[in-house]
């Protein structure tokens, strides 16, 4: 039996360049908090998580440096664009992700930011570490490799 898509289950924002910036150990999910206005351009596609992260900051997770365009209906009662926004985990998961910041330097990284099939807004965060240069050329041969390996079979095959 094929599964329905769901037309509220959709991805808002990607950050595709995480991949490539970071060795992503493990990840998560997390519910964020928002404003009205904020959910309505999030609707409209208006979002960009791809220079943001999340710091664990007097016990509780935030997202931080996160672009969510302004509603033009909500003139008055709007938000700000680039404001702290709380994420909400687990004790357990807030516990293991400071320890994960603190102690072993690793850097939490938002991957992408969608709607569930309940029509909320989640956002999925990795855990990671940092990618020196030679990794990040690593990971562009393998990729151009790959790519043309395709070619080839395609063109053969």
């Amino acid at each position: 039996m094929a599964q329905k898509s769901d037309p509220n289950s959709k991805l808002i924002a990607e950050n595709r360049r995480a991949r490539f910036d970071y060795h992503i150990e493990s990840d998560l999910e997390a519910g964020i908090i928002l404003q009205g206005s904020e959910v309505k351009s999030l609707r409209a596609g208006g979002a960009n998580i791809g220079e943001s992260y999340a710091s664990v900051e007097g016990g509780e997770l935030w997202l931080i440096n996160s672009y969510i365009a302004p509603y033009g209906q909500a003139k008055t009662w709007g938000h700000e664009e680039r404001r702290h926004r709380k994420l909400l985990v687990s004790r357990k998961e807030l516990a293991r992700l400071w320890n994960a910041t603190a102690r072993e330097g690793m850097t939490i990284v938002p991957i992408k930011m969608y709607f569930n099939d309940r029509g909320i807004v989640k956002i999925k965060l990795g855990i990671a570490k940092g990618k020196k240069l030679a990794d990040k050329r690593e990971t562009s041969a393998k990729r151009d490799w790959d790519r043309q390996k395709q070619r080839l079979l395609k063109q053969n095959g």
